[in-house]
């Protein structure tokens, strides 16, 4: 069984950085790729950025280009995303999430890390 674990979330003012964590436990856990996700208020749950385990191909969503950065260290199984430039509208839940083989769903969740950006 695979275990999502997220840190790293706060209050911050805009144009801040947050620095978000999230270890995996679990025997060989080597998924396809990871990724963050976020649940904005009143909101659906939306993609932020993924990460391929094995090579590192990364993803992100239009708004956060350029803003935030999304790592990975295989020898910890922990997954990161490096947030600068924050604003009000990136005030979320923040959950990360393994899909464990290339193709099927995102089946592994954390159980999320608040973020609230201050104007």
């Amino acid at each position: 069984q695979v275990q999502l674990v997220e840190s790293g979330g706060g209050l911050v003012q805009a144009g801040g950085s947050l620095r978000l964590s999230c270890a995996a436990s679990g025997r060989t856990f080597s998924p396809y790729a990871m990724g963050w996700f976020r649940r904005a208020p009143g909101k659906e749950r939306t993609f932020v950025a993924s990460i391929s385990w094995s090579g590192g191909s990364t993803y992100y969503e239009d708004s956060v280009k350029g803003r935030f950065t999304i790592s990975r260290d295989n020898a910890k199984n922990t997954m990161y995303l490096q947030m600068n430039r924050l604003n009000a509208e990136d005030t979320a839940v923040y959950y990360c999430a393994a899909e464990p083989r290339r193709g099927s769903s995102y089946s592994y969740w954390g159980q999320g890390t608040q973020v609230t950006v201050s104007s």
